[in-house]
């Protein structure tokens, strides 16, 4: 399997989890005390760090470093819309459309060569 393939589908999950981590507790733990929603994004932070942490070693062996956090950029974007939408019950914005934009353009700049 190609390495930026595998550098991807490593940060896609990767960003599940910390997307889980950062946000879910604004909808699963709101008439909690903050230190629970707290101890509950560390926990699941943990299962973010052992698949980022390969998923970048795994990239960095052909990408750049910019290259490397740019993708994480665009798989974060990616998970996060439907997470907002589908998860969060967030209203579509047009900015996403705006936003993933910017981002192809800043992928179409770094990838290059």
């Amino acid at each position: 399997m190609p390495v930026i393939l595998q550098t991807t589908l490593l940060l896609g999950l990767s960003n599940v989890f910390m997307t889980f981590a950062w946000y879910a507790h604004l909808r699963n733990l709101n008439d909690r005390q903050w230190y629970v929603a707290a101890f509950a994004s560390w926990g699941i932070a943990l299962f973010e760090y052992l698949v980022q942490v390969p998923a970048n070693r795994i990239g960095f062996q052909t990408m750049s470093l910019a290259q490397l956090k740019l993708l994480q950029e665009v798989v974060t974007l990616t998970v996060f819309v439907p997470f907002a939408l589908l998860y969060m019950r967030q209203p579509i914005k047009l900015d996403f459309l705006w936003a993933g934009l910017c981002l192809l353009g800043a992928v179409y700049f770094l990838f290059r060569s």
